[in-house]
């Protein structure tokens, strides 16, 4: 009796102080991974993303499932679908970020948002593919390829000015942040772990940009 008395303590006591957070529940060895395109993602995507119109070929586009992590250090799931072409760097870049704890508020497929920019950069949303022209052109966007991803939107919007000099400033909400002396945990800086990785990876920054300003762009 004795004996598994002792057992059972010996057991509570390796309970109590092994990890019980959150923060290890999740293994990434298994959490980083590229997929082609399923039919039920495909589902999601369709009229969407994805419309009638999209030239882009489904078997071109890949499926990334990844882990980040928020402002509040929270582990979160997250989802992307881009290019196959960058699938590889998207998938080592954002498992860096990860480990290094920089955060990312949220990453979800944007047909979440049914297909609409503006909501998605209004909830900060952080996402890649969407056929799509650029704003005010007849140009398609590189999102229209899967070749550009924007992170933490609202907190790093896109800044130009119209005919009239008048600033115009997407998202709504994220008007504020165009003054970049404002502080925010979700703010890109030229510099930070963000920006160095994409730039590592061949990709260029929107917050580079002369004649405007797309702090949360990347694309190559």
């Amino acid at each position: 009796m004795k004996r598994k008395i002792f057992v059972l303590a010996l057991v509570v006591c390796f309970f109590s102080f092994s990890p019980v957070s959150g923060q290890n529940a999740f293994s990434t060895d298994n959490a980083f991974s590229i997929d082609t395109i399923s039919d039920a993602v495909f589902a999601r995507m369709q009229g969407r993303s994805f419309p009638p119109s999209c030239t882009v070929r489904r078997q071109d586009l890949r499926y990334l499932r990844l882990l980040h992590r928020n402002a509040e250090d929270s582990i979160c799931r997250g989802e992307l679908v881009c290019n196959k072409s960058i699938a590889e760097d998207l998938l080592d870049i954002f498992r860096q970020l990860y480990e290094a704890h920089y955060p990312i508020e949220r990453i979800r497929l944007i047909d979440d948002y049914e297909a609409d920019d503006e909501r998605s950069m209004s909830d900060n949303n952080s996402s890649c593919f969407c056929f799509r022209t650029i704003a005010g052109t007849n140009k398609l966007s590189k999102h229209a390829l899967g070749l550009a991803v924007d992170i933490n939107t609202r907190y790093n919007p896109y800044v130009r000015k119209d005919r009239d000099g008048r600033q115009l400033v997407s998202p709504e909400n994220g008007k504020s942040y165009a003054n970049r002396s404002l502080a925010s945990p979700y703010k890109i800086e030229y510099g930070d772990l963000c920006h160095r990785l994409f730039l590592q990876h061949g990709f260029t920054w929107g917050g580079s940009w002369q004649t405007k300003k797309d702090y949360q762009h990347f694309e190559k």
